[in-house]
């Protein structure tokens, strides 16, 4: 069966028990159970808000999952994926000094009107956002602007020790180009060897070469600032609210639903066994055992979540009810 056969057809549905979950005992049920109640409290549907309101009374992190949830396998046909992924933390300025002269952008008007607006290079070479305010931030490194806007939010550091949070306002209406790509299809290196520090340190070893390259990706991000998120929280996930660190999984909410907890067996250098809760997306995450786990922010979480490509399984909880709804009718 091809992949694209795979993917069409009616994934195969299995009610597990918790014992067949590798680890699940040994697990932190109550930190599971605070990222959880991050963001049940939104989930309208009848069967969630109830198990969410029995969960702010819950002493017994562990009781409440058995007693509640169902694990259910979802195989859609493809292997399973983990990836990682993190909160970029760059050390900028909220004003223009001769270290921090890149711009942290917030987005114009007109680039909601027009799509596509202007390419990356129009927008950094040409002049058109000078003079108007919209500067958020300003960084001291462009490679790491760069991949705050591949991830999509992080944090600025100011030189007093404030902070400031920023989220995904928008973007320019071109596709994304991958620069690592780009890099293989010149043969500068092997599709093995691309990873996001090694392409910052090349850009940075070829600093002309490297702002030509970074121009290869006509996409980009704009930002907002997110005032109301503590510093010591998490960024803003799909659902709008903080997400945890080793705790929050993106995933594709055409198979998982957001705000559900998931078990996860990933294997590979790091193995990890843990009840994660299911509160983000990602335009890459598709699939019934896909899934990109948060590492947190950081250089340190960076690094590690880089780090992250690994097999396993990934089980969905489900309130009883639903899990015994999804399996398919033995009459039909």
């Amino acid at each position: 069966m091809t992949g694209a056969e795979a993917s069409e057809a009616e994934p195969e549905i299995r009610i597990l028990g918790f014992e067949d979950l590798e680890g699940w005992g040994e697990d932190d049920h109550a930190a599971a159970l605070a990222a959880f109640l991050e963001t049940c409290g939104d989930l309208r549907d009848v069967d969630w808000s109830a198990l969410c309101r029995v969960a702010q009374d819950a002493t017994d992190a562990r009781a409440f999952f058995e007693l509640f949830f169902r694990p259910v396998m979802i195989d859609d046909g493809q292997d399973a994926l983990f990836t990682g992924y993190f909160e970029p933390e760059l050390d900028g300025s909220p004003v223009r000094t001769p270290r921090y002269r890149y711009p942290v952008y917030r987005m114009p008007p007109e680039a909601k009107v027009t799509r596509p607006w202007l390419t990356r290079r129009d927008i950094l070479t040409s002049g058109v956002m000078e003079g108007r305010g919209l500067e958020i931030a300003w960084v001291d490194d462009p490679v790491e602007l760069f991949f705050l806007q591949i991830q999509g939010s992080g944090r600025i550091r100011f030189p007093n020790g404030r902070y400031v949070r920023v989220g995904y306002g928008g973007y320019n209406g071109h596709q994304y180009s991958s620069v690592g790509q780009e890099l293989v299809r010149r043969g500068t290196y092997q599709p093995h060897q691309v990873s996001a520090q090694v392409i910052k340190n090349w850009v940075r070893r070829n600093p002309v070469d490297g702002a030509e390259l970074l121009y290869h990706n006509d996409g980009y991000v704009f930002f907002r600032k997110v005032d109301h998120v503590p510093a010591h929280k998490g960024p803003l996930g799909a659902m709008n609210r903080s997400i945890t660190t080793m705790r929050t999984v993106a995933v594709d909410p055409a198979y998982v639903p957001l705000g559900a907890p998931v078990w996860i067996e990933k294997q590979g250098r790091s193995p990890l066994n843990r009840l994660m809760i299911a509160q983000d997306t990602g335009s890459a995450i598709k699939g019934a055992q896909r899934a990109d786990i948060f590492y947190g922010t950081g250089d340190a979480a960076g690094r590690e979540a880089g780090r992250i490509r690994d097999t396993g399984r990934m089980v969905v909880l489900l309130p009883i009810q639903r899990a015994y709804a999804m399996l398919p009718d033995p009459l039909q």
